[in-house]
């Protein structure tokens, strides 16, 4: 299986890596011929497979029970899991909740938030577990924000978000993920943290990973549709479709075709 330590090799040599979500371990199983990176077990699950409309009512129990099944079907990729909502509000929470869902199978919890997660991020660090740390548009704080929204739009929200991507990766984050950010945003972090892989969703094609939501990447998106995603599954046919799009997915991630302008929220900062 593809490790941490390989993720950063990629980011040493230049190369971009991909990622996807991932529930289930028939997903997980064509991920693995279409040659995904890595897979991210997301509290987004509240929202496809659930039906809720935000990820607030998953629980660490729902995160365990599908980070068991991708990790089940999943013998090439990174997995790392959601925390989901107010499951690492204290540090005690953080070391619980991220034990759980590690002896399902994660190989690094992902939680929400800036520089004041710092002491979550140094405590599970010191634990033994790898930290991603997920800045711009959280959505966990949905409520926060007023809804889905381009985060970090002016220099000083900007400069705010790389302070705190600064304290956290002092504090032993491992990685980090902007989503809804400028592209030349994704850009500054990137560049700014050489040995820290950094994964986007709408944060330009400068970051070293991309990341979407499976459901988007193909189609099953019902309503609006996110600036950032691009649909593959309408540019395949026959009976491997899912698979080929999953594979033009990975491809145009390496291949740097994806995300181009028109997934890329432009804004001079």
């Amino acid at each position: 299986m593809i490790s941490l330590h390989d993720l950063r090799q990629l980011k040493a040599q230049g190369k971009k890596f991909s990622c996807l979500t991932c529930y289930d371990a028939s997903m997980a199983k064509a991920m693995q011929v279409a040659g995904i990176d890595s897979i991210l077990i997301g509290d987004s699950l509240g929202m496809t497979i659930q039906g809720h409309d935000s990820t607030l009512p998953v629980t660490v129990a729902d995160m365990a029970y599908h980070t068991a099944a991708v990790r089940r079907a999943n013998q090439h990729a990174f997995l790392m899991t959601d925390l989901p909502f107010m499951s690492y509000a204290t540090l005690n929470d953080a070391l619980q909740n991220s034990r759980m869902v590690m002896q399902a199978g994660a190989q690094m919890v992902k939680i929400e938030g800036g520089a004041w997660l710092a002491d979550t991020v140094k405590n599970l660090t010191r634990n033994g577990i790898p930290v991603c740390m997920h800045l711009g548009l959280t959505p966990q704080s949905v409520h926060v924000f007023g809804g889905y929204k381009l985060q970090a739009k002016t220099r000083d929200a900007a400069d705010q978000l790389i302070e705190d991507c600064r304290a956290l990766v002092e504090a032993g984050a491992a990685m980090l993920l902007l989503e809804c950010v400028p592209a030349q945003l994704g850009k500054e972090v990137t560049e700014l943290f050489p040995h820290i892989p950094v994964i986007g969703i709408g944060a330009g094609k400068d970051t070293d990973g991309q990341v979407l939501v499976v459901q988007d990447m193909l189609g099953l998106t019902f309503g609006k549709v996110a600036k950032f995603v691009r649909n593959f599954m309408a540019e395949q046919s026959g009976e491997h479709a899912i698979v080929d799009a999953l594979k033009s997915y990975h491809q145009a991630v390496l291949e740097q075709s994806f995300p181009n302008i028109e997934h890329t929220f432009q804004v001079e900062l």
